[in-house]
């Protein structure tokens, strides 16, 4: 299924910013269409001060470039838009170019739930120039959001120690798109299922749900409102208890529970929503066990994410089932990735490229020049670094790997060390070449890719910073490149 296309039903060729447009309509004009250029989309830095990401997004990346065109509707609308001069800003010319226009472009990327780091690209992008200008902004929303949310639930899910966790982030996302890409994102991160039925659908991720509190408080008593719930589903029983009073209302749970036994069902188990998690869960427990419901799961919710669960374990919470909604879907403690998107090269066709270079005054935001990909190196059974190599210039058979930020930070890799290249075939020539996975197989790789890292990575707190640099040959041309943009700039060239 494409799912932009059920969403949406119709063109998202003006999903980006205006200057984009501006800018391709300067390469048209000034006769640079036809020049081909490499652009790597990367951030800068872990998100949620953490020591890793997943990768995500990919899949609603291809299904965006497979139906990338310009409609007539779009055409129209273009031709509205006028400039200070109150004339229109882009020629007919070129606006039958753009309706004309077929997607040409290679692309490689990683896949989905792969772990990724700092400076690293998650796409590359090779082609006219125009058409990788034009997928800069739709490549970075869509990338940038559903890493940044995969990446969250990774550490929630991280945080339970394998225990399930539901997203619960509908009601309070950013929207409709908002929400049902924070559920897929979340799913590949690792959530077990999610309350939004949409994108259940969209995605074929198991949902879950019982009931909130307005169900209590439509009967006369919270006996009467287990009981008529019970008899409308009784394969579905797992009963929200803090309305009035919380262990009364594990009790009546316990009550209810033993009705549906003698009917031949079972009590799945109660709800928390509030009050002190860890006291409640445990005296929760207490009873149910008692009573024989031993089997019978203990869900919380109320704004939990991985630092508050991690708190409740560090109590002793009886909770086996983690409900989690508003700071994972919205990414709480972290509003943006901060992933960009830069050219990297640009050349004539047939001729050699030309390799480019963003000079700033932060360090951090020096880019890196090259056609991009990435090593990831493996020696007894763990992952041990990632070299970020160009295809045409670098030595990767006995690589020494430099931190882009520090020189001085040097790794030569093990001889004997097993490898993967990360960014695989997407497009060749405008055509689709990936055997896409399964959102499944994505979730269940994200999860097997964070088990071949040292634990120290994955901490919460002062994490240690994985092995990643730039091949020592690429590292000598972006330092050769630095120097020459800056003495062509001294000069006033």
């Amino acid at each position: 299924m494409n799912t932009l296309k059920s969403l949406y039903g119709h063109s998202l060729a003006l999903l980006t910013d205006f200057y984009q447009l501006t800018m391709a309509y300067g390469f048209w004009k000034s006769q640079k269409a036809h020049y081909e250029g490499t652009y790597n989309l990367y951030f800068r830095a872990n998100p949620f001060k953490g020591g890793y990401t997943i990768a995500c997004g990919l899949q609603t990346a291809i299904d965006y470039v497979k139906n990338f065109h310009f409609t007539a509707d779009d055409i129209a609308y273009l031709a509205t838009l006028k400039g200070n001069d109150n004339y229109p800003i882009f020629a007919a010319e070129f606006l039958n170019y753009l309706q004309n226009l077929t997607f040409s472009c290679d692309i490689d990327a990683m896949p989905e739930g792969t772990v990724v780091f700092p400076n690293e690209p998650l796409v590359r992008i090779t082609g006219p120039i125009i058409q990788c200008q034009l997928l800069e902004t739709p490549l970075l929303n869509i990338i940038n959001f559903q890493t940044l949310i995969a990446s969250k639930a990774a550490r929630i899910c991280q945080a339970t120690n394998g225990e399930p966790v539901l997203e619960f982030g509908l009601r309070r996302a950013h929207g409709i798109d908002g929400a049902a890409t924070a559920s897929r994102a979340a799913y590949i991160g690792g959530v077990d299922a999610t309350s939004n039925v949409l994108a259940g659908r969209l995605y074929n991720i198991p949902v879950r749900g019982t009931h909130a509190h307005s169900w209590i408080m439509a009967f006369e008593s919270e006996t009467e409102a287990f009981e008529e719930y019970a008899r409308a589903m009784p394969n579905n029983c797992i009963f929200l208890v803090d309305t009035y009073d919380t262990i009364a209302g594990v009790r009546k749970a316990v009550q209810i529970g033993k009705k549906l036994q003698i009917k031949g069902f079972k009590l799945g188990g109660i709800r928390l929503d509030s009050g002190d998690l860890a006291y409640l869960s445990i005296q929760a427990r207490e009873i149910l066990d008692k009573n024989g419901f031993t089997e019978a799961v203990i869900v919380a919710s109320n704004d939990l994410d991985e630092k508050i669960i991690g708190s409740l374990k560090e109590q002793g919470a009886k909770i086996g089932v983690w409900g989690v909604g508003t700071r994972l879907a919205t990414a709480w403690d972290q509003p943006a990735l901060g992933g960009v998107y830069k050219l990297a090269a640009l050349r004539q066709p047939g001729d050699d490229w030309q390799y480019k270079i963003k000079l700033s005054e932060q360090r951090e935001k020096v880019s890196n020049p090259g056609i991009h990909q990435v090593r990831r190196y493996k020696y007894q059974g763990e992952f041990i670094a990632d070299a970020i190599y160009d295809l045409n210039i670098s030595d990767i058979k006995n690589p020494v790997i430099i931190d882009p930020l520090d020189y001085t930070r040097q790794k030569l890799i093990h001889a004997d060390a097993a490898f993967e290249d990360l960014l695989k075939p997407i497009f060749r020539q405008g055509n689709f070449v990936y055997s896409a996975p399964t959102i499944h197989q994505s979730r269940e790789y994200a999860r097997t890719q964070l088990g071949g890292f040292h634990a120290g990575i994955k901490r919460f707190v002062n994490p240690h910073q994985y092995p990643v640099g730039l091949e020592r040959k690429l590292d000598q041309l972006k330092t050769k490149l630095i120097f020459e943009a800056r003495g062509k700039n001294m000069r006033g060239n």
